[in-house]
């Protein structure tokens, strides 16, 4: 019966590597699924998507709609958090196409008793499978379609509505066709919508030249928290090396009082499960997790896979680097980077098993203190096969857990990571400076197979990165970074103080900071206010309050006639909520332009009111046209419109 089947179901959407991977999604989103299905000749078919939580027993079906070509679509609600399991199933309704051939000869005036007689034993077909009240009514078709007698009522009833309701509820699946299985992982919210908050702990001391301390971080979380972050990020927490230590702005040799990079894990104060002792204790830090929860923040640790020359694993586990025939282990390198300071993991160890489970058992030290999220350092210098077993190991225990992938490589390199299980990812986006370079670039992560799998997260900057346009820039340009990544993307971060502070000194020629934090501590006046900090809590307050900007797929670029002005539409999943946005990328000059509205992504005509609530000046504009004029200043150099229909 197998080769009997006549029903093609292909290029079941969405699925990434034909189902090789899981594609993400986060609790209560809809989730919606493609096929194309057909078969030979011009039957009518029935479609279904069959699907299933971990921890369910049954499946459950939604039936799937016939949109266009052959291609049918349906959606569902994931409600809870962990693997989805789904498929598509389709047959010839054998009944409904009765039916569909009845009503074609009954219009075309033939005498179809013999079709009714067909009929009828499609009619007791089903009739054991609806409720007494539908078996009366079936029982009753059944005797009707039998007897001529009741001609015209039976052909009345054959064409009804509700038989065909009947029909298509109760479907006999004769020959079907079913999909290959495919997996949806469903995560918590922070997943897809996090705002991320950098600083160094050792910086945090409100002294000129004293070591900062997690108390020091306690003291800062509600700035953090009133500027609308809801996770704060902390570079490595670990004991640093004193060999090979590298000094202010990244010198190959450390004076007395340098403190060395935070990069460079492990000394004779212990490795990956031990706290800097200037930073202080165990129960200081779980003391600033419960603090940072109290406050509606989540600590992000570190998770940096590398050794300084004297961490404890190069003495008790050698096997774990590769060793020269001099005895000595080339330092990490990233060429024109060095780094003397860390000797890099050696994967292909024999002894790799025993490194991949000390490797967990750091995470899972962590995730008892309390941590639910991740920065991963570098995770491109380790094995993919790695992060799929190390991810998959934790999250089957700890769900919750979110890994945030620091990997500025090449597209396919940070995409295979995103496959093999990382939550979130850096992207190019610090980079992407023009119009035609960020609708590309959003094009590219919203409409390709990537919006499947690979949840991107914004930064303006990084402690690694100062890029170009920001050095020397002025508030405007920094006002604009920070629109961009707010409205382009639903998660986002910062290094802070220095973004909002405006610090973008650089080395010559160099992507770097000058007097960089990664190798010095730097004493900042955390109690300064200014009007960029303003505008990052109003616009963080804003995500906060609008689920348009909860996610990042549902965007349309509009048209503006000015190279300057990037303008685009984003919507919630019911569009319940939907928010326009213009930003000028001139930081010194005012620009005008006409924006076309969306009409037909809006549902509404030309001509039909809307008013345009800009909620950061909580001005209110009433726009009757498709083309409206458009002008931004410098001084606040973006609009993020609330559409009130």
């Amino acid at each position: 019966m197998k080769d009997q089947k006549r029903v093609v179901i292909d290029y079941v959407s969405p699925s990434v590597n034909c189902g090789k991977f899981f594609v993400k999604r986060v609790v209560n989103e809809i989730f919606n699924v493609e096929a194309h299905i057909l078969a030979d000749g011009h039957d009518v078919l029935g479609v279904s998507v069959l699907f299933k939580h971990e921890s369910g027993k049954s499946w459950k079906e939604v039936r799937m709609s016939l949109d266009s070509n052959d291609e049918w679509k349906a959606s569902f609600k994931v409600e809870t958090q962990g693997f989805y399991s789904y498929k598509v199933q389709a047959w010839v309704d054998y009944a409904l196409n009765w039916r569909h051939g009845l009503i074609r000869k009954i219009e075309d005036g033939q005498h179809v008793s013999s079709e009714l007689l067909e009929g009828a034993e499609y009619v007791k077909a089903i009739s054991k499978k609806v409720s007494a009240k539908n078996k009366t009514y079936l029982d009753h078709l059944y005797n009707i379609f039998k007897n001529e007698t009741h001609y015209g009522e039976s052909i009345t009833e054959a064409a009804s509505e509700k038989l065909y309701q009947l029909f298509y509820d109760n479907p006999i699946k004769i020959l079907d066709n079913t999909s290959a299985e495919y997996q949806v992982y469903v995560d918590r919210k922070r997943a897809r919508f996090s705002t991320w908050y950098e600083f160094f702990p050792r910086s945090a001391s409100e002294k000129e030249g004293v070591h900062g301390t997690f108390k020091d971080c306690e003291r800062l979380l509600p700035r953090v928290k009133n500027m609308g972050f809801d996770v704060v990020y902390l570079p490595p927490i670990h004991p640093i090396g004193e060999v090979n230590r590298k000094g202010k702005n990244n010198t190959t040799e450390a004076k007395e009082g340098d403190v060395g990079s935070t990069w460079g894990v492990g000394s004779r104060f212990g490795g990956h499960k031990d706290i800097h002792p200037q930073l202080g204790s165990l129960d200081d830090f779980k003391s600033l997790i419960q603090k940072a929860q109290e406050n509606n923040l989540e600590i992000a640790m570190d998770y940096a896979l590398q050794a300084a020359p004297d961490h404890p694993w190069v003495k008790d586990h050698p096997k774990w680097f590769k060793w020269r025939p001099d005895g000595t282990v080339q330092y990490a390198e990233n060429p024109p980077k060095k780094y003397q300071d860390i000797l890099p993991i050696y994967w292909e160890s024999e002894d790799y098993k025993a490194l991949w489970n000390e490797c967990l058992d750091i995470l899972l030290y962590w995730i008892d203190c309390g941590i639910k999220v991740f920065r991963v350092d570098n995770p491109h210098t380790k094995p993919f096969l790695f992060w799929n077993w190390i991810i998959k190991n934790v999250k089957a225990n700890h769900p919750d857990v979110i890994f945030l992938a620091e990997a500025f490589t090449a597209p396919k390199v940070m995409q295979q990571l995103a496959k093999q299980g990382y939550t979130q990812s850096y992207t190019y986006f610090t980079w992407r400076n023009s119009k035609h370079e960020l609708i590309e670039y959003i094009t590219e992560l919203t409409q390709s197979e990537l919006k499947e799998y690979m949840q991107p997260n914004f930064w303006p900057n990084t402690p690694d990165i100062n890029p170009y346009h920001l050095q020397g820039s002025n508030e405007s340009k920094h006002i604009q970074r920070y629109a961009l990544a707010a409205t382009l993307s639903s998660s986002i971060g910062i290094y802070g103080p220095v973004f909002e502070y405006m610090l973008s000194d650089s080395l010559l020629g160099k992507e770097e900071y000058l007097n960089s934090e990664k190798f010095q501590i730097t004493n900042y006046d955390w109690s300064l206010q200014n009007k960029l900090i303003t505008i990052i809590a109003k616009i963080n307050y804003i995500r906060n309050h609008n689920e348009a900007l909860q996610q990042t797929n549902n965007i349309k670029f509009c048209h503006i006639e000015n190279d300057n002005l990037l303008a685009f539409y984003k919507w919630n999943d019911d569009r319940t909520n939907g928010i326009f946005v213009i930003i000028s990328l001139d930081a010194y000059n005012s620009q005008q332009g006409t924006v076309q509205l969306p009409l037909y992504e809006l549902g509404v005509p030309a001509g039909h009111n809307l008013e345009m609530h800009d909620l950061i000046t909580d001005s209110r504009y009433n726009w009757h046209n498709e083309w409206n004029f458009v002008e931004l200043h410098p001084t606040l150099p973006f609009h993020i419109f609330k559409i009130n229909k």
